[in-house]
């Protein structure tokens, strides 16, 4: 009789490292894309044990405990940002491996032990699966829950703000209906689901899914809303201190590089010439970077986006962006720094994360820095944005 316990015993970091490498290669799982190996492993060598104790058992009534690893695992695939059919799919590798490290000996084993071996692998399997969605919907919804209150806190702030200005509120009333009916009716739908039949699929993580993308989305936006409330009501306040302009440059460029990786496009930085210090406040500086080269990304669909800093006469520097998009019509650029002045681009849909406030954000705070900020483009000929700032911004 095979003992197909001791076996596995033998193969646990062989099957691991398969189980990996599939993982990383398999194109459906696009999350490990940004992830390390250990990262990608995670709780597997646990479940492999696991079913080597079942194996070794003449029943598998404690397969329950044994697999509690994968409630940990479910919670960090939800923090790791997995889909949930990514989570089914690299369960699916993970058993179609251990079948292949044993598929010699089960073809040379009598029938009734390849069926005891087989079924209890998939018990094992199938009971992962089941605790692993456990914990990955708990951490779903405690995520939406903390992005819920946060909306909260932020709308009860933009109530007080606008009580001052009512500028741009119809419009933005506009921008706000899309996502937020959209979270309302997921919300609904999820909580009817919840009360009707136990969570047997991953349909309710779906709803979850959208639920917090558009939440996102929601608050990005009344984020960028607050932003130029807090300009207009003058309660922007600067923070100067002795900053690193390339150093800046560069943790920008950390932060927004996965964006550009994930649309194919090259970011390309040049702060060679760029001064070696400037009294500026750096967090906004780095707001002002952020959004132009996301800005850029975001309508460039081949080519590259370039970043340049640069010292200029007269006690001033340069910050670029320049991009390959689509470009920008003279027309619309009279007015592309205005809030919601977006240009308009023929027979194209602006991009769903775009909420037209981010170039009036940028302009804002380049006039806080005591800075100015001008375009050059020209529609299919891409845009360059250029920055001028002093070297010292002076406080009132």
């Amino acid at each position: 009789m095979e003992d197909f316990s001791q076996l596995l015993s033998q193969r646990v970091d062989t099957i691991s490292q398969q189980w990996v490498e599939a993982v990383i290669k398999d194109k459906q799982i696009k999350t490990t894309d940004k992830l390390s190996r250990p990262a990608v492993q995670d709780h597997i060598p646990y479940l492999l044990e696991a079913l080597i104790s079942v194996l070794s058992q003449n029943e598998a009534s404690d397969v329950k405990k044994i697999v509690e690893n994968s409630l940990e695992h479910g919670a960090t695939r939800a923090e790791q940002g997995f889909d949930p059919t990514e989570v089914v799919r690299e369960y699916h590798l993970l058993r179609s491996c251990i079948v292949a490290n044993l598929e010699a000996e089960l073809l040379e084993s009598q029938a009734s032990e390849v069926l005891r071996a087989v079924s209890l692998i998939n018990t094992v399997v199938d009971e992962a699966i089941a605790q692993c969605f456990k914990s990955y919907i708990k951490h779903r919804l405690h995520e939406l829950e903390d992005l819920q209150h946060q909306l909260n806190l932020n709308v009860q702030e933009l109530q007080r703000l606008v009580r001052t200005s009512q500028e741009n509120m119809n419009m933005l009333a506009h921008e706000l209906k899309t996502p937020l009916n959209s979270i309302i009716g997921y919300s609904e739908l999820f909580l009817r689901q919840q009360r009707s039949e136990q969570l047997k699929t991953t349909k309710p993580v779906e709803h979850i899914e959208r639920v917090l993308r558009n939440g996102r989305q929601l608050l990005h936006l009344i984020n960028d809303a607050l932003e130029l409330s807090r300009y207009e009501t003058g309660n922007m306040q600067l923070h100067l201190a002795p900053t690193n302009v390339s150093a800046v440059t560069n943790t920008v460029i950390e932060i927004i590089e996965p964006l550009a990786s994930a649309k194919g496009l090259e970011l390309k930085v040049n702060c060679d010439n760029a001064p070696k210090q400037v009294v500026t406040d750096p967090l906004r500086l780095q707001q002002i970077i952020i959004n132009l080269v996301s800005n850029a990304i975001r309508y460039t669909e081949a080519g590259y986006v370039t970043v340049e800093c640069y010292s200029l006469p007269d006690f001033n520097w340069s910050l670029s962006v320049k991009d390959t998009g689509i470009g920008i019509r003279i027309e619309d650029q009279a007015h592309i720094f205005e809030p919601f002045g977006r240009a308009q681009h023929p027979g194209k849909q602006h991009p769903p994360d775009s909420t037209g406030l981010g170039l009036a954000i940028v302009a804002r705070l380049v006039k806080l820095l005591q800075g100015e900020i001008s375009l050059t483009s020209a529609p299919g000929m891409g845009t360059t944005f250029s920055v001028t700032l002093p070297l010292e911004v002076k406080t009132v």
